[in-house]
């Protein structure tokens, strides 16, 4: 059997018992699945030939719903203790504003079953990229109950007065960025984006918002909008250093090679080759977040504080 006829197998196996390329650790049912199936099944002791037969199916879907049964170990902090969760263990993170989906009342809605993929049991999911975005909301509240609205879900809420809600493990790939989703750790930023809800922002107590101007993105300018409260950035870079420091990913951004930011599509990081920090924007023309973002000068000002 060549390896057309295994794809076809597997694809029309795929159809008729309802399983999924990530059982095996794979990423698409085609021909990059077969040899990755054909590990799986010789560190299982079965017959490495890379096709998801009955065998096979029954030996993964048994291990998938031990998976999905397994429950996550409680995270207990103890008393003043801040910190962020990856594949159950804690990582601490320097910023007194944490909010965990584990505390007794995280006061934000957590992602529902089936928003994200879940890896229960699993070795540490690679995790290779941090993706940044604004909600377009007027708080992370709001932003919560819009995922959940849309079967959507992210790792990191961060409100406008700096509260970094954590909604799920980072052990579990939300479904915040797309084709980035399996590799991705992401965060939602409250920032309602249009200058017209600075009253908004006032009535709840709040300073205006600073407004950005002349800011480009895919290489045409954007209208005035607003940027995030400077308590916000001082929280995203606690975020992201406790992040870098808990899975790997490496302080790095996509710049050019005379050292200024991309301000569109990186293609590195849009097929899957940058590892690093970046926003929305950088892996899809559709998206503007987090135009106005200087990712690069927050990385610098991490080292230097570190």
């Amino acid at each position: 059997m060549d390896l057309d006829d295994k794809e076809f197998y597997n694809q029309a196996s795929e159809a008729k018992l309802d399983w999924k390329a990530h059982w095996f650790g794979g990423k698409d049912n085609d021909e990059t699945l077969i040899p990755i199936v054909m590990r799986w099944q010789k560190k299982r002791r079965l017959t490495p030939d890379g096709l998801v037969g009955p065998v096979t199916y029954r030996r993964a879907y048994t291990e998938q719903q031990s998976r999905q049964n397994k429950k996550e170990e409680p995270v207990v902090l103890v008393e003043g203790e801040k910190a962020i969760v990856y594949n159950g263990k804690k990582f601490p993170i320097k910023w007194d504003k944490v909010v965990l989906w584990t505390d007794e009342n995280p006061g934000i809605d957590l992602p529902k079953k089936g928003s994200y993929y879940e890896y229960n049991g699993d070795e540490d999911r690679k995790i290779d990229l941090f993706v940044n975005h604004w909600d377009a909301t007027l708080s992370a509240k709001h932003c919560s109950k819009i995922l959940n609205r849309r079967n959507l879900s992210v790792h990191f809420c961060l409100d406008n007065d700096g509260t970094i809600y954590q909604l799920v493990d980072m052990q579990h790939a939300a479904k915040h960025a797309g084709k980035a989703n399996r590799k991705s750790v992401g965060v939602e930023i409250s920032n309602a984006f249009y200058p017209k809800y600075q009253k908004y922002y006032v009535r709840q107590g709040l300073e205006e918002r600073p407004v950005l101007k002349d800011v480009k993105v895919h290489g045409r300018k954007l209208q005035d909008f607003t940027g995030f409260y400077p308590v916000q950035l001082e929280a995203l870079k606690a975020l992201w250093a406790a992040v870098s420091e808990a899975t790997g990913v490496p302080l790095e951004s996509p710049l050019h090679p005379d050292g200024n930011p991309v301000e569109g599509v990186h293609r590195k990081s849009a097929r899957g080759a940058f590892n690093g920090f970046i926003s929305h924007y950088h892996i899809s023309r559709r998206k503007i977040d987090c135009a106005g973002l200087e990712i690069h000068k927050m990385i610098e000002e991490i080292k230097n504080e570190s």
